[in-house]
């Protein structure tokens, strides 16, 4: 089993910016990909960014030049640090690790106003 902690949401305005992190716990050995997630009121969940163990980076095509996601292994900790947010990031934000099987944290609410 895996753990996931995530921190750092909170209403910013338009054009601000935020870091999100995510602590990892319990069978840690086991997670290659770690992730962000996001889900807006009303739609499905998304994939914003994903990291490799190996430290690839993929992003969504709505984040791109936005966002970043950086892994401190030592630590079992995620990072998503968002820049220039828009009211359309607004979402809650769930860490996801694949450990075999998937993880997901409880999510932190991000609200960006316009």
């Amino acid at each position: 089993q895996v753990q996931l902690v995530e921190s750092g949401g909170g209403l910013v305005q338009a054009g601000g910016s935020l870091r999100l992190s995510c602590a990892a716990s319990g069978s840690i050995f086991s997670i290659n990909h770690m992730g962000w997630y996001r889900q807006a009121p009303g739609k499905q969940r998304e994939l914003v960014a994903v990291i490799t163990s190996g430290g690839s980076t993929n992003y969504a095509d709505s984040v791109k030049g936005r966002f970043t996601i950086s892994r401190d292994n030592a630590k079992n900790t995620v990072y998503l640090q968002m820049n220039s947010l828009k009211a359309e990031d607004t979402a809650v934000y769930y860490c996801n690790a694949d450990g075999g099987d998937w993880y997901f944290g409880q999510g932190t609410q991000v609200t960006v106003s316009s």
